[in-house]
């Protein structure tokens, strides 16, 4: 039986742990990319959490990233009327209801996140995409809930 507690520890210790499946980790890098295409989180979750990282170097004035979220039928509208909004405002147009979601710019080597309620969105076409200019014909996919 002694060999046994050894082997139930070591077996323990090597299980992952649970993640939180309410909270995604999201990528941007230099070359204009997020690290996923589609994101989704079950329908019992509440409110997501997106942790987005920027692994590249270049500063945020050149190759600045953010995550925002729309419908797919607002996303076009809304991340052309984003260019003229300005970086004060993270290229997205302000206090706009089609916005559902977002986190501010970040320069290389940054983090940032938003949480947000999922109330509503089940079952919704969903889109995120990076705002800065240029970037959002490139750095976008699906998002969703259930």
């Amino acid at each position: 039986m002694k060999k046994a507690i050894p082997l139930l520890l070591l077996s323990a210790l090597a299980a992952p742990a649970f993640a939180d499946e309410c909270t995604l980790a999201v990528e941007a890098n230099d070359a204009m990319q997020f690290n996923a295409k589609a994101l989704s989180v079950p329908a019992t979750c509440k409110e997501v959490t997106i942790n987005l990282t920027h692994t590249g170097k270049l500063p945020i004035t050149a190759m600045g990233h953010n995550w925002a979220l729309t419908t797919t039928a607002d996303f076009q509208d809304v991340a052309t009327a984003g260019m003229s909004a300005g970086p004060d405002n993270n290229y997205l147009p302000k206090d706009d209801a089609r916005v559902l979601a977002h986190t501010k710019l970040i320069g290389g080597g940054e983090t940032t996140s938003v949480t947000f309620p999922t109330e509503g969105m089940a079952g919704k076409d969903l889109t995120f995409f990076c705002s800065f200019p240029g970037h959002w014909a490139m750095m976008k996919g699906s998002f969703k809930v259930g």
